[in-house]
């Protein structure tokens, strides 16, 4: 079975941003190379944790002597991006598992996101058939995008509902039934 790989070596933008209201809210990793734009669901958790790794790689090649990568400590300012989601959104998969790397030969932080499969066998949650081809999304991010990208997922990500002081569970407009400190769900 072939893989569809949607790759971007050099990405002219890649963000995480969401869709709904806090609480409902959808999970994107997007990217843009030109006028091709690529889009995968996330979840909330997916997304910071990718964030806070990405983070640890860029800091750990940084403390390197002389840091030979140039990684920039804080996010370059010619590089934020407060700007939306590419429309329309269609996510190709639900992404089910990430990997990240570091490759040494460009400086480059590498993610790979792999569609959500059924628990049951190895087919994706999409509802292919084995005769389909799986898909993956390979991205290559420069350092400054990289940390930039991870600022940015990270601020996404506290956009949602305020947590409580006293169970830590996110509170919604409507109300909050607190369980209290302690407690666990």
């Amino acid at each position: 079975m072939a893989t569809i790989v949607h790759g971007f070596d050099w990405p002219d933008r890649v963000v995480v941003g969401t869709v709904g209201r806090p609480g409902a809210r959808t999970f994107y990793l997007q990217a843009r190379d030109g006028r091709r734009v690529v889009s995968v669901a996330l979840e909330k958790e997916q997304s910071a944790v990718l964030a806070r790794k990405i983070d640890e790689i860029l800091d750990e090649v940084r403390s390197v002597d002389g840091n030979p990568a140039s990684v920039p400590e804080t996010t370059p300012v010619e590089l934020v991006d407060d700007a939306p989601l590419d429309q329309p959104v269609e996510a190709e998969f639900r992404v089910g598992a990430l990997s990240l790397g570091w490759d040494p030969s460009t400086s480059q932080v590498v993610v790979e996101a792999y569609p959500l499969v059924d628990p049951d066998g190895d087919d994706p949650v999409d509802g292919s058939d084995d005769d389909e081809p799986v898909e993956m999304m390979s991205l290559r991010l420069p350092v400054g995008t990289a940390r930039a990208f991870a600022a940015r997922t990270l601020e996404v990500v506290g956009a949602g509902r305020p947590l409580c002081p006293l169970c830590g569970a996110p509170m919604d407009p409507e109300g909050h039934v607190c369980a209290g400190p302690g407690d666990s769900w």
